[in-house]
């Protein structure tokens, strides 16, 4: 029943989140911090101290992994943060599998969003400036990066609670 919580908990974070991106293209630190807080709470009560080092693992993880492309600006810090603080709801373990899943989905509505602007060939001629980038061991330029006005972007909070939430769905159905 605990568990069950954990996950319907998750589901409720991400669907704020992805809420308040969709509506202002930012997730609020208020969200983030206290979904951390919750996240650790939850497995805490429901799995005592291996739930609390589970959750702390996991924010740790997501907090980790995805710290590169914010370093880059390829990612807002919103997102980063919500990425820890489902960390600390799903574990290490689920976490891998949600992060590839929200990958995933911004991929899809990434090239939904390149062919609705009829940017295709401004996009691949973007994918081949940062491969040659990547090549020679340099960052890209800010035309980019989040830097840029001009570049299409794609709200991964919306892609990561769409993910947490069917996430969070099948482990309920499980």
């Amino acid at each position: 029943m605990m568990k069950d919580g954990v996950w319907v908990l998750a589901a409720l974070l991400a669907a704020v989140a992805g809420w308040t991106d969709w509506r202002s293209r930012r997730i609020p630190n208020w969200l983030t911090i206290s979904g951390l807080c919750v996240g650790i709470a939850a497995n805490s009560l429901a799995w005592g101290l291996r739930g609390t080092k589970d959750a702390l693992l996991g924010a740790g993880l997501g907090l980790a992994l995805l710290l590169p492309l914010v370093l880059i600006r390829s990612l807002g810090g919103g997102d980063w943060k919500l990425a820890g603080a489902v960390g600390a709801f799903t574990g290490p373990h689920h976490l891998i599998s949600v992060l590839v899943f929200s990958a995933l989905v911004a991929g899809v509505m990434a090239v939904i969003l390149i062919i609705w602007k009829k940017r295709v060939m401004q996009t691949l001629r973007n994918i081949a400036h940062m491969l040659g980038a990547f090549a020679t061991l340099h960052l890209p330029g800010t035309e980019v990066t989040l830097d840029n006005p001009e570049s299409l972007k794609v709200p991964f909070g919306i892609a990561m609670a769409i993910a947490v939430i069917l996430y969070s769905a099948g482990q309920l159905l499980a």
